[in-house]
């Protein structure tokens, strides 16, 4: 999609109307208590909407309304090709407003027009369409048995799934759930982050629209403790997919063992390295994949490069090229498609991004942070400096330094975290070395990137579990596995042997 100017991105923006009731059985709605909470734009800190407060009763109905349609087929038992052409039309419905979808995620979040406009919103329609091109092309299994007996193995949905969205990607993520969970047969039960629902309940008027039915797809506006939790706790959930902190998603664990013992699939943090060799090959390509894996989305990206693992010989002339490829990031206005880096997303997120460039290590470009804002930083960083260890989720790139492959290899792995790394070599052997020794759910070989939509997503540690997101293991988080055992003999005697 071709970019606008800066203006006409601004004239689209002030004719929005802002979604921001709650979304319950095909019915837009407020809060049971009435009550709602202000969602802003993080670059002015202009309040956009007053939305919905939703709390545990609301849950509740949500719960109650996605189990009767579960329970009654309206959308679990819809033939498969059915289901397929309804999210089918769901994503035609996102292209032909997906302008409109990119602006309103670009105001709410802070994300660059340009992201939106060229990543996020293409990826979200790629991913819906994926998933439902998918959905009459998964076969069920027979088993070998004896001539008296045959043995099926089925997949049927897992039922009602709660749907918690983390702030940095909301209709991407959104989408990287429903997708698989709507083309499994499941409802569900969404939650978006309360700093970005803005783009989450304008995609509950598209399903609507696209003919999704009632009770299917619903969305609970609100914090963690009053929506977030109840979720988590709830008796008539079955299962939960959550992305998002760490810490968080150790409280998913909890409410899981402490009500019905849901299935709960995480996806969390991440500090992850890029390895570059001294024999790696053209170090400006490698630069700018290092670049783009630093600061994409302003370092707000789970599986963001936010450490270069360098080889000492080589280090010198690859910073001299990262820092050239850094300043080709203009950072200002997110509605002005020129400029790479945005706002971050909330005031609180900002303090402690800012907190980090304080005091500390030596900065080698960058380290200005002011009213929402935080420049592309590059520092040297020992390695106990809290900036090499801690996730920052902020356009912060560490840069340590190593003798060897095994050295850079152990020092990857030195984290409780291992959801990405990249490699960078020309050594075949040692690349496939190093991406099998590298403790990551995904490894890059010469690029920065999370592979695509066929390729399973999620973490190694404390970076996640339960699950995969993307490709068709992400099913596999919204579908149970039912063997049906049946004996064909004649004679009751003999099938009992």
């Amino acid at each position: 999609m071709s970019l606008l100017t800066t203006e006409e991105y601004k004239a689209i923006a002030a004719g929005l109307s802002f979604p921001t009731t709650a979304f319950i059985d095909g019915h837009f709605r407020p809060a049971i208590s009435g009550k709602t909470f202000d969602t802003l734009n993080p670059a002015t800190g202009q309040v956009l909407a007053k939305v919905a407060a939703c709390g545990p009763e609301d849950v509740d109905l949500a719960v109650q309304k996605a189990r009767d349609a579960f329970e009654d087929g309206r959308w679990s038992r819809l033939h498969p090709k059915d289901r397929k052409e309804t999210l089918i039309k769901l994503a035609k419905l996102v292209k032909r407003n997906a302008r409109e979808l990119a602006v309103l995620e670009s105001l709410d979040s802070g994300k660059t027009i340009y992201d939106c406009e060229q990543v996020d919103v293409p990826e979200t329609i790629n991913c819906l369409t994926w998933h439902a091109e998918l959905i009459d092309k998964i076969y069920d299994q027979v088993a070998p048995a004896s001539d008296n007996h045959i043995a099926m193995i089925v997949r049927e949905p897992v039922g009602v799934v709660g749907l918690v969205l983390p702030w940095n990607f909301p209709l991407l993520m959104l989408a990287w759930k429903i997708g698989p969970a709507l083309a499994a047969g499941c409802s569900v039960i969404v939650k978006p982050a309360e700093e970005t629902p803005l783009t989450t309940l304008r995609m509950a008027e598209l399903a609507m629209e696209a003919g999704i039915p009632p009770g299917v797809f619903n969305i609970i506006p609100g914090t963690g403790p009053d929506v977030g939790e109840p979720i988590g706790r709830h008796m008539d959930i079955d299962a939960v997919s959550f992305t998002g902190s760490t810490e968080t998603g150790r409280r998913f664990l909890r409410y899981a063992a402490e009500s019905n013992l849901k299935e709960v699939t995480l996806e969390m943090g991440g500090k992850n390295p890029a390895v570059v060799l001294d024999d790696a090959e053209n170090l400006d390509r490698v630069a700018a994949h290092v670049v783009n894996g630093a600061f994409w989305n302003m370092g707000e990206n789970c599986s963001a490069s936010s450490r270069l693992i360098v080889q000492k010989g080589i280090k010198d002339a690859l910073l001299k090229r990262i820092v050239a490829h850094t300043r080709e990031w203009p950072m200002g206005d997110p509605l002005d498609p020129t400029n790479r880096v945005g706002a971050l997303v909330s005031k609180a997120h900002f303090d402690k991004v800012a907190s980090y460039l304080e005091k500390g290590p030596k900065v080698i470009l960058g380290g200005k942070a002011e009213k929402g804002f935080v420049e592309p930083t590059i520092l040297d960083t020992p390695r106990d400096a809290k900036q090499a260890r801690e996730e920052i989720f902020g356009p912060v790139l560490s840069v340590l330094t190593v003798d060897s492959f095994d050295e850079a290899i152990a020092l990857a792995n030195a984290t409780d975290y291992g959801l990405a790394a990249s490699i960078f070599t020309s050594n075949v052997k040692r690349a496939i070395r190093g991406a099998r020794a590298l403790r990551a759910g995904t490894v890059t070989v010469n690029s920065f990137g999370e592979g695509d939509i066929s390729t399973p997503f999620g973490g190694f540690k404390q970076s996640g579990f339960g699950g995969r997101d993307n490709g068709i293991h992400a099913h596999d988080q919204y579908t149970q596995v039912k063997t049906i055992w049946v004996d064909l003999a004649d004679d009751a005697d003999e099938a009992v042997a």
